[in-house]
């Protein structure tokens, strides 16, 4: 590092030129680790750009902490010394962690010795820094730590003097439990915890900080000063901008930032415990070197910044999504600026993605799997519980309910962040499997022999009886809050919260249509440093029940289908063999693209601006769309305004062209490690994205009354007065904005209750393949009932073939009635080489059966005489028959599901989630016309169509009983 501070373009910062400042990555997370390859590559890196230290510390790693007390076997034990070799090759300074706090004793000398043999071992390995983590546990202490020590820091400090003394003064950090000014009790001034630190722990012994939050939006001179006041010594500080333990949908790669460089004189160190993801945190590494050798901050005042809308912002943005007013033209080489750190970082991070990496593993999220149980909606939240917030919610009526009120987005903060009431739904964080990092190099192997000690801490879920006599969950079913569901002051465990709930639903209602909305969305507690904080084997902590919590409540957002932690194979030599030829295409990912990347994927606190342009385009679309209808309307040469419209909506379209080519060129890359570190994300936004470029090219038709903003204008979206205010400012952990910029253009699509549509499958494999849905033009309709067809069979392929007067009978009965009587509810699903697939819907059946009655029928009757039943299979006489006594036959007639729909996709479209967004295009379509609930029949012996609905989030309707038929429906 010596030679690099040297550089003239480094500033004269006295911690950094004495090689006293910390630089560099601490490895903290939750999760799946990263493996010894990846480590490797890091030191490469971090000596390249000047960092200098590395802290093994991943919270789910095998010895780390679940099993701290275990040595090393032989095998671990090579591959550790070989890690520690290879820091030290990089002149990276390794230090080895220990997360002991979840159930250590510290009063006692067989523990204490037992700490200490498990750190001599490592220092025999070569370590020569060390550190003990008590980050994310109770802060009480046992009945026999009581009678030895009088305060919990001070078992802490004395345990910790011990073992540093003991390793002769080595290098060494320490992670209070404590960690942030949050967690401060009463506060950082006045916390004896942090106070007993700061006199007791041996002064050579650096304390980590992670700011005023967990997840620190900014930080500040004050902070910083206030806590070296109370530790009596700089803190080193763990940086969690970056880290995505906590939310499955978000990753960051955006810059280093929020961080002025005027505070590195005041610190000991920063290390930042960045993505899950190891190939995602280029970036964010990147740009804190970049950060630590600068001593000018170039960008303007941040408080000023979070009070420019997002609309202000975008009109001063360059053409490469960056914004012109916050890059001046020059930077002298000592000024920190983001974007200009951004720009540096994207390019070096490019060559990257050429490099020839195997993939070993099926594509997954690394992150925690949480398990749930159903979760109310809130009257006074709505929706913004989870991913889909729309204007209303249906009761059990049917009929559609306002239930928001004026004050609830100032009252935002206090409604996600409050846990003082009754704890009637508990979420609890699963444990993982045992994993372990140290005996392969190339992946986490993991052993689901060994069981996990951390036992799941019940979170709860507030509802304020002050606020609300009735809980909304899902549609239609109302539960009364359970006063009683507390025994001796125990909340209910998940079996109890499970039982109940469906009691109650079996009660009150037959027809819940999102019973799948409750398993797929829920609350999550998971944090970057805050999960499984009690261990079920813990003498300190085992009888012990969380009674409440004042922790930020994290808004519903879970995919379990979708982001629940896979592991690999055990074998360590399986890799990962492709079979499509998408990557041997030569389309090379380029610098638009990982600037569009970044910008999607950006901070916590901030979008970035490609993002936010996304946004606002859509918004504007949606918001001006009646343009359209009078438009439609008109005979005259289009107006400036509608020109406008359709000039914004082909904006729309190339901005979703754009990220469909990122999609097709990463698929291509060389470097199928990172492709697989990055696919799930890039592949959920782009479906998002285009479903809403889908929704637009539906409104572009003008098929809609006026009265459509009353039913689409949704309640709790980045457009809702103090939302994306209360988003940037930093005042809540960004884990209550579920989701991150996915879940922000989810919101605005007019869906209400449609969590469980936007939870997709992602494909194990990387595939570049991409579906359009589009609105039905009247020239797909030979495409469109060759589908039909072919799927018409209880959705499978029919191979059997038909007379040529008979080739359309099947489609004629099932969806003709659709293409002509309601083309402007119906959509088709095509790929590059054709339609593939299609949804249709009549907005009232009713009135449909009316107009097929009238306008279909007979035409029908006449193309299908009786007398061709003769000699034909038995579908097609059933099809004869049906067109002959149409107006005999019984329908659905119901007020809670007067549409009626139907889709169907060709077997060969693998993707689960082109069947969700197509019905999701269809259900807004509806909903934009004041249709909030649909339903479709099939035949009894139709198992394929049942399941394949029942993925959509339909259930079986028991009221509306046809004999052979079954009847599924759900509201929206």
């Amino acid at each position: 590092m010596s030679e690099i501070i040297s550089s003239p373009s480094l500033h004269d910062n006295l911690n950094t030129k004495n090689g006293n400042f910390i630089c560099g990555v601490v490895e903290g997370f939750y999760g799946r680790p990263w493996t010894t390859e990846q480590r490797k590559d890091l030191f490469q890196k971090m000596k390249k750009w000047g960092m200098d230290s590395y802290v093994y510390a991943p919270k789910d790693d095998y010895k780390h902490r679940a099993y701290w007390r275990e040595l090393y076997t032989v095998e671990e034990a090579e591959h550790l010394t070989g890690l520690i070799q290879a820091a030290k090759d990089q002149n990276i300074i390794f230090y080895y962690a220990l997360s002991p706090g979840l159930d250590i004793t510290y009063s006692s000398q067989k523990e204490v010795s037992t700490l200490k043999r498990k750190l001599e071992q490592v220092s025999q390995f070569g370590c020569t820094a060390f550190a003990l983590l008590f980050d994310d546990i109770e802060p009480e202490m046992s009945e026999a730590d009581k009678e030895v020590f009088q305060s919990f820091a001070q078992a802490q400090v004395s345990v910790t003097n011990e073992v540093y003394q003991h390793l002769g003064h080595p290098k060494f950090l320490f992670c209070p439990t404590q960690y942030c000014s949050t967690r401060a009790v009463p506060n950082v001034t006045n916390s004896e915890y942090l106070n007993t630190l700061g006199l007791k722990l041996s002064q050579d012994i650096n304390i980590m900080w992670t700011g005023n939050k967990v997840i620190s939006r900014i930080l500040t001179k004050e902070n910083v000063q206030e806590i070296t006041e109370a530790l009596r010594r700089p803190p080193v500080i763990w940086d969690n901008l970056h880290a995505n333990d906590y939310d499955q949908k978000r990753v960051f790669l955006g810059p280093y930032s929020g961080r002025s460089p005027d505070l590195i004189s005041k610190l000991r160190g920063v290390v930042t415990n960045p993505n899950c993801e190891y190939g995602a945190n280029f970036v964010a590494t990147h740009t804190l070197a970049q950060w630590s050798k600068c001593s000018f901050d170039g960008q303007r005042d941040l408080s000023i910044n979070d009070t420019v809308s997002a609309d202000i912002k975008l009109e001063t943005e360059t053409e490469d999504g960056l914004s012109g007013e916050d890059v001046p033209a020059t930077l002298s080489p000592n000024t920190y600026h983001p974007k200009h750190a951004l720009r540096n970082a994207i390019k070096e991070w490019l060559p990257e993605f050429s490099k020839h990496k195997a993939a070993w593993g099926p594509i997954v999220k690394p992150q925690p799997a949480v398990a749930v149980v159903p979760v109310p909606i809130i009257p006074s939240i709505n929706t913004c519980m989870s991913l889909t917030a729309g204007t209303t919610t249906l009761t059990s009526s049917g009929s559609a309910q306002p239930i928001v009120s004026s004050t609830q987005l100032q009252a935002l903060a206090e409604v996600c962040s409050s846990a003082t009431s009754v704890t009637d739904i508990l979420v609890n964080p699963t444990p993982g499997p045992v994993m372990n990092s140290l005996v392969s190099d190339t992946k986490v192997v993991t052993n689901d022999s060994i069981p996990n000690p951390i036992a799941p801490v019940p979170i709860p879920v507030p509802i304020d009886a002050a606020k609300s006599k009735s809980i909304t969950i899902l549609e239609g079913v109302v539960i009364k809050p359970n006063k009683t569901s507390k025994s001796n002051g125990h909340p209910p465990t998940n079996g109890d919260v499970m039982q109940d709930d469906q009691k109650d639903i079996k009660e009150d209602n037959v027809m819940s249509t999102d019973v799948s909305t409750s398993t797929e969305s829920s609350l999550s507690p998971s944090e970057p440093m805050d999960c499984n904080s009690t261990p079920n084997i813990s003498p300190a902590h085992g009888n012990k029940t969380a009674e409440g919590s004042s922790e930020d409540v994290a808004m519903s957002e879970n995919s379990t289908s979708s982001g629940s932690m896979q592991v690999e194979p055990i074998d360590p030599t399986q890799m990962i063999v492709e079979t499509t030829s998408d990557k041997d295409r030569k389309e090379e990912l380029t610098y638009e693209d990982l600037a569009l990347l970044c910008d999607l994927f950006y901070l916590p606190f901030e979008h970035g601006s490609q993002g936010l342009q996304l946004l606002q385009e859509f918004q504007w679309l949606k918001s001006n769309a009646h343009i359209v209808i009078s438009a439609n309307q008109r005979a005259d040469k289009p107006s400036p305004e509608v020109q406008e419209w359709f000039t914004r909506a082909d904006k729309m379209n190339e901005m979703t062209q754009g990220v469909n080519r990122l999609f097709d060129h990463m698929s291509c890359c060389n470097n199928r490690e990172m492709l697989y570190d990055l696919y799930a994300y890039i592949w959920d936004i782009r479906c998002v994205i285009s479903l809403l470029n889908s929704y637009v090219k539906w409104l572009a038709n003008g098929q809609f009354p006026a009265s459509m903003p009353s039913y689409t204008q949704g309640t709790y979206t980045w457009f809702s007065k103090g939302w994306k205010e209360a988003f940037m400012s930093g005042e809540q952990e960004p884990w209550v904005f579920r989701g991150g910029l996915t879940a922000d253009l989810q919101r605005l699509i007019p869906v209400d209750s449609g969590n469980d549509l936007f939870v997709y499958k992602v494909p194990d494999v990387p595939t570049s393949r991409v579906f359009t849905i589009r609105p039905y033009l009247p020239s797909d309709k030979e495409h469109v009932y060759n589908v039909c067809t072919k799927t018409c069979k209880d959705g499978l392929e029919n191979p059997q073939t038909l007379v040529p007067e008979l080739k359309n009978i099947y489609a004629d009965r099932i969806v003709g009635p659709y293409l002509t009587l309601h083309p402007e509810f119906c959509f088709v699903v095509e790929d590059d080489i054709g339609v593939v697939g299609y949804a249709c819907a009549a907005p009232d059946y009713k009135k449909f059966r009316v107009k097929q009655e009238i306008a279909w029928i007979p035409e029908i009757c006449q193309k299908y005489p009786e007398s061709l039943s003769q000699n034909a299979n038995k579908s097609v006489q059933e099809c004869i028959s049906h067109f002959h006594n149409f107006k005999n036959e019984v329908f659905v007639n119901s007020s809670t599901h007067p549409s009626s729909m139907l889709c169907s996709l060709l077997p060969s479209v693998l993707d689960q989630s082109v069947s969700k967004r197509v019905v999701t295009c269809l259900l807004a379509a509806l909903r934009a016309n004041g249709y909030f609930g649909v339903h479709v029949v099939m035949k009894s012996s139709d198992s394929y169509t049942h399941a394949f609905y029942g993925k959509l989030g339909f259930i079986e309707n028991t009221l509306e009983g046809i004999k052979g038929k079954i009847v599924m429906g759900r509201t929206f």
